[in-house]
């Protein structure tokens, strides 16, 4: 049994190096794991809420996407797509808004930071604050929910929104879905051993403190560059120096194997001068990352293959995708006119359907499920005997019925002793029981 496990990033940069350190490269590895099913989107709805440039936000898709596929993502592997290209995420969305409390999304703390920052300003307390920031958790679960995914890699910042998004399923489940779930409760993975590399100046490395060191653009020499601005103390060449805590050291030992490590502590506590281990980092960087920066050129240099690969991973993801919608419509009660009135009519009418049993020219027995309007709900498989055929029938007009009913993602299957007997799609699935049901009491 695989786990399901969904990873989104979104896409408003070009990923740096302590991108690919904290979330590229780990995922990518769990993503090779036998036992897991990995799903991988770019977040570009996301990207809308703190991104207003356009371009920025094109490139920054291209760009993400080559930066996935040339770090090793295998799209055969994995289902890979862009969040806007699936339209029944909107869709949930707004599903999941309805089922949702204002009180609940109140507590947020991107929108409860944002208040604060206002307040400290003495301005409106939702100045500036867009609807797209507000509902951003509502957001983020149909991302998770609509493809039931039972892990989802966060950072302890990200903690809450998982918790938001078990509150929407349980409360889907209750109001709609309260004798089958059609939502999973998904489950936080936090790894705490993921790497959290430093910047240029020993912060976090991070596009707000501009001290990050590029993964693939500028080439080598951009590498080579920000490397040199790496902030290190002033001890002289052939003076001791401390490995701990020395952020060079740090960046070293996230890629470096324990070997290399230790001979790089080593040489700097007999003196080696920052400036030779900085060339050491150089060197081991371009080393790992130069394969795949060539990789990453030629797919930006093919735009049309990426986005192949793009649809190909929105085929597979809408797969799953489109059933799941179904039963939300059905459960909401967004179904086709024709069930909505055969529900109705069964209600305010208590019309009752009704079985017609038929021998075929091939000899085999057969019977139809007529509803109350005189629709045809299914046909059944031929039987030999026709006392089997009446045996069913019998089975299906008792209270116990239900026990013949297996339901799975796209229908609601008939099951006589292990045979399969018929099916209806799930949106049939209300008119069937209405039907059943109105033979009770005969």
């Amino acid at each position: 049994m695989k786990t399901r496990v969904l990873t989104g990033i979104t896409t408003s940069g070009i990923p740096h190096l302590g991108n690919y350190a904290g979330a590229l490269r780990p995922a990518i590895r769990a993503s090779q794991q036998a036992d897991v099913d990995a799903f991988f989107f770019m977040a570009d709805y996301h990207a809308l809420i703190k991104c207003d440039d356009a371009e920025r936000v094109a490139y920054s898709r291209l760009a993400i996407a080559a930066t996935w596929l040339a770090a090793g993502l295998d799209p055969e592997r994995v289902t890979f797509y862009r969040q806007s290209d699936i339209p029944e995420i909107p869709e949930l969305n707004w599903v999941l808004n309805c089922v949702s409390g204002k009180g609940l999304l109140n507590r947020a703390h991107a929108y409860k930071a944002a208040v604060d920052q206002n307040e400290l300003k003495g301005t409106d307390p939702d100045d500036g604050i867009s609807m797209g920031l507000f509902c951003y958790p509502v957001l983020m679960a149909a991302d998770i929910l609509l493809f039931n995914a039972q892990q989802v890699p966060v950072g302890r910042d990200q903690v809450q929104h998982i918790e938001m998004t078990r509150d929407m399923a349980q409360r889907f489940n209750h109001l709609y879905a309260p004798e089958r779930d059609i939502f999973v409760l998904p489950e936080v993975l936090l790894d705490d051993d993921v790497a959290i590399l430093p910047g240029l100046d020993g912060r976090k490395m991070s596009k707000s403190y501009d001290n990050t060191i590029p993964l693939f653009e500028g080439g080598s020499a951009a590498l080579k560059a920000a490397i040199a601005r790496i902030v290190t103390d002033s001890r002289a060449p052939g003076q001791a120096k401390e490995a701990e805590g020395s952020h060079l050291f740090m960046l070293y030992q996230a890629f470096s194997s324990a070997e290399q490590s230790a001979q790089l502590r080593d040489d700097l506590q007999q003196g080696l001068a920052w400036g030779e281990a900085k060339q050491r980092l150089y060197e081991l960087l371009e080393s790992l990352l130069a394969p795949m920066r060539e990789r990453y050129f030629e797919l930006l240099a093919r735009p049309e293959r990426i986005e192949d690969i793009l649809q190909a991973g929105a085929d597979k993801a809408r797969a799953h995708a489109i059933p799941l919608m179904q039963q939300v419509r059905a459960a909401v009660g967004l179904r086709g006119a024709r069930q909505t009135k055969v529900v109705e009519q069964t209600v305010q009418k208590s019309k009752k359907a009704k079985f017609i049993q038929f021998r075929e020219s091939d000899g085999k027995f057969h019977f139809r499920l007529i509803d109350g309007d005189n629709v045809e709900l299914f046909l059944s498989v031929g039987f030999d005997n026709p006392k089997e055929a009446g045996a069913l029938i019998k089975a299906l007009q008792g209270a116990d019925f239900a026990q013949y009913l297996v339901t799975d993602a796209e229908q609601v299957h008939i099951v006589w002793e292990e045979r399969h007997v018929a099916n209806v799609s799930v949106e049939q699935e209300g008119s069937l029981r209405h039907a059943l049901e109105s033979f009770q009491g005969e």
